[in-house]
């Protein structure tokens, strides 16, 4: 036997730190959950943690209980997932906004969540395909292109939709009528977006400065930590929600090609979208790029500081990731969220009426002990 306490590997897909795991049950799929001959010998009782199939209503292939899933969320969006910056206020710290309580409704199910902020957003829906982590979230928009890593291999899979998304443009309320559409971003409009995001993406394809694979128009400018970069049209010069070109990351400041496309500066890296907000507010920007419900939530606060105006056709859905190989996870997690949401009668809407709107519905959950 041997003492692996420091070890962690994913088997049945889940993730698991065990006192022994034996090798021919040490069976973990790539080279980064792969533990040596030397320190895979073990005991059954953590395969029962990790694999167990409960019986009783709602339960099977869920994870036993007692077994705690790792999640990482990104802490910035305002009021979907965050934490507050306030380290005075209530609950500093804590997991806050409607993921928070979609996943303390899942909790009351059966389920039991560790949350860890997680600051860089790039890439944060592939960390479930990693040691460290069961579930990522945050306001991901589910794309196939970002169940894939680096190497075109499926790493993760998206539960099912939990929440509505539209990409639109916020402003102030004095440019309103000068920017009321995306037609009317010209080289004149400065936008601000926060990098490796879906509105980053959805602008740069509506205005035009990408192509249908990403890739950025010839003559396009890129500012970046190593000097300004200038697009010649092809793949290396590319930008998705899922994928951008190694050349391209850091980058600080897109210079369009053609008068009829804006400007775009990018900000949030560090401290989230509020940096966006404060650029918007100070005149640094003219309008920020990104989801309704992020900038609708920005309007709201701002006494009439700020509007929404543009908003994209295109409707997208957010989920939550999980590793690829983990099917009875996110068979698991689906069941729940489809129940929570009724099957997506209950939204983003509904608990900005009532936050308590998945608590009272998680208590009828078939096998609750709540009344």
């Amino acid at each position: 036997m041997v003492d692996i306490r420091e070890v962690t590997a994913k088997i049945c897909g889940r993730r698991v730190v065990g006192t022994a795991i034996s090798e021919d049950q040490c069976n973990v799929r790539d080279s980064r959950r792969r533990m040596n001959a030397a320190g895979c010998t073990a005991v059954a009782l953590v395969l029962v943690a990790a694999c167990a199939d409960p019986t009783g209503p709602g339960r099977a292939g869920c994870p036993a209980e007692g077994v705690t899933l790792t999640l990482g969320f990104y802490p910035f969006f305002e009021p979907v997932s965050y934490t507050s910056s306030d380290p005075q206020a209530p609950g500093s710290g804590r997991h806050l906004g409607y993921e928070a309580d979609l996943l303390s409704a899942v909790e009351v199910t059966g389920l039991s969540f560790k949350r860890q902020p997680v600051a860089e957003w790039p890439g944060i829906w592939l960390l479930p395909a990693t040691p460290d982590y069961d579930i990522a979230g945050g306001g991901i928009t589910i794309l196939e292109s970002r169940t894939v890593n680096e190497a075109g291999e499926r790493a993760v899979a998206f539960t099912s939709g939990h929440i509505a998304f539209r990409q639109s443009l916020l402003v102030r309320s004095e440019d309103a009528a000068r920017i009321s559409a995306y037609e009317d971003l010209t080289s004149a409009v400065r936008v601000g977006a926060l990098p490796g995001t879906t509105g980053e993406a959805r602008l740069l394809e509506i205005t035009g400065i990408v192509d249908s694979t990403g890739a950025l128009r010839p003559g396009t400018r890129v500012e970046t930590p190593r000097g300004t970069l200038v697009a010649d049209g092809t793949g290396a010069f590319t930008i998705t929600a899922a994928v951008v070109s190694p050349a391209l990351l850091g980058r600080t400041r897109l210079l369009p090609p053609a008068e009829g496309m804006p400007e775009i500066v990018y900000l949030g890296r560090e401290t989230g979208e509020g940096e966006l907000l404060t650029a918007l507010s100070d005149g640094t920007i003219d309008a920020v790029a990104r989801g309704e419900v992020g900038n609708g939530e920005a309007a709201h606060v701002s006494g009439g500081a700020f509007v929404v105006t543009a908003l994209d056709s295109l409707a997208e859905y957010g989920g939550f990731t999980v590793d690829a190989d983990d099917r009875a996870l996110l068979a698991c997690l689906d069941e729940r969220i489809g129940w929570l949401t009724d099957d997506r009668r209950i939204g983003y809407a509904e608990w900005r009426a009532d936050a308590s709107v998945f608590e009272r519905r998680a208590v009828r959950w078939p096998g609750s002990e709540a009344p």
